[in-house]
């Protein structure tokens, strides 16, 4: 059995010494007892190496530092939480009658725990949510497993939906994209079971990622629009929106710019007026005026358009402070388009600030961009 230390402090841009005192502030903030600071380097270099195993203590630091599970951390790791051993018939009956008590008030309960943990991830990075995201959603999983009747599961099936398309931006955030990709087709699946088509959109859209990360543009620009025109007469405005400017993204990382400009137009006529960011119908969609000038200033400075400048500054003095990480993105939007006007010291003064916050939120994708825009000046 191997581990994956090694590869998850390089992703975070750790020396093994940054990684020991991690280590120690994480078990003084949290009042563990962990070996003197000698003996934790040695550790280190020999979990790196394969010669000393992770312990249980450990590993949940560990998991807790980079955001990652214990099949993530651990190679060959089967021990899976959401695995149910269902023991004989009685167990079985029990499961499914513990399934079918379950009300509506435990369904709000399942949900306002999703909020919770989405409230936490904006303040404060995902890396640190990665055990109480994976029980959170084994839980789910298991009341919608031994639920039977419809009445039952589909309101379990739509917290499912909801907490899964969570769970995959969180993992796309720290850099475990295979986890998040398996969090999406989760979201996915139980959207089409509680035939709630505006949350089966919105997973399929930000699946659409994970392929733009990995290199595939074209394929994710075409899931978006296959998203969109699927659920079309069924999606609210706001998160019409929503996917018409997700679109435009893509289609300015692709080079397509009469296709981002369309989206982004769309993008506008569709938006609700007001300030309120939140769709009644969808609460995991944040999006009004500010919000989309951000996406819009993000999109032109992509291809090279030196009026996103001002949107960019427009989205930054109306941006929510609690938005960390999405405030670090934005930071790196303004440093793309300042290099796109040839203004290099602003830009390395927005990718200073970029850096602190994804540090802060322990962002591998933020960290991953920021590099890349370095490599620009």
């Amino acid at each position: 059995m191997s581990n994956e230390l090694r590869e998850l402090r390089h992703a975070r841009g750790w020396s093994q010494e940054r990684l020991v005192r991690e280590i120690e502030t994480y078990a003084n903030q949290h009042r563990l007892t962990v070996a003197s600071r000698a003996s934790l380097r040695v550790y280190v270099s020999e979990w790196e190496n394969g010669r000393r195993p992770i312990s249980h203590q450990y590993a949940k630091v560990l998991r807790s530092l980079f955001g990652v599970t214990d099949s993530e951390l651990i190679t060959g790791d089967t021990s899976g939480t959401g695995t149910v051993a269902a023991d004989g018939y009685d167990d079985l009956i029990n499961r499914i009658d513990s399934a079918r008590n379950v009300s509506l008030t435990m369904v709000k309960t399942f949900m306002d725990q999703t909020e919770l943990l989405r409230t936490i991830d904006r303040q404060m990075g995902a890396a640190g949510l990665v055990d109480q995201m994976t029980a959170h959603l084994a839980t789910l999983e298991d009341a919608l497993t031994f639920a039977v009747l419809p009445e039952t599961r589909k309101p379990v099936a739509l917290a499912l939906a909801g907490a899964s398309t969570l769970a995959a931006w969180q993992a796309l955030d720290v850099g475990a994209v295979e986890r998040a990709w398996r969090h999406y087709e989760l979201g996915k699946r139980a959207a089409q079971e509680a035939e709630e088509p505006m949350y089966l959109a919105h997973a399929t859209a930000e699946q659409a990622y994970v392929l733009c990360d990995a290199g595939r543009t074209a394929l994710a620009i075409d899931l978006v629009r296959d998203a969109r025109r699927t659920s079309h007469s069924k999606l609210s405005p706001r998160l019409s929106a929503w996917l018409h400017a997700a679109e435009a993204e893509l289609c300015a990382k692709a080079g397509f710019q009469d296709d981002c400009r369309r989206a982004l137009d769309h993008a506008e006529s569709c938006l609700p007026e007001g300030t309120d960011d939140r769709d009644p119908d969808m609460l995991s969609i944040f999006l009004n005026s500010g919000h989309l000038a951000r996406w819009r200033g993000n999109a032109l400075a992509l291809i090279g358009d030196e009026e996103a400048v001002s949107d960019l500054y427009d989205a930054l003095e109306a941006a929510d402070p609690t938005f960390i990480r999405a405030t670090s993105g934005l930071r790196c939007d303004l440093a793309q388009a300042h290099i796109v006007r040839g203004e290099y010291d602003q830009a390395h003064e927005h990718l200073i600030q970029a850096r602190l916050l994804a540090n802060r939120t322990g962002s591998v994708r933020h960290r991953r961009r920021i590099e890349q825009i370095t490599q620009q000046m």
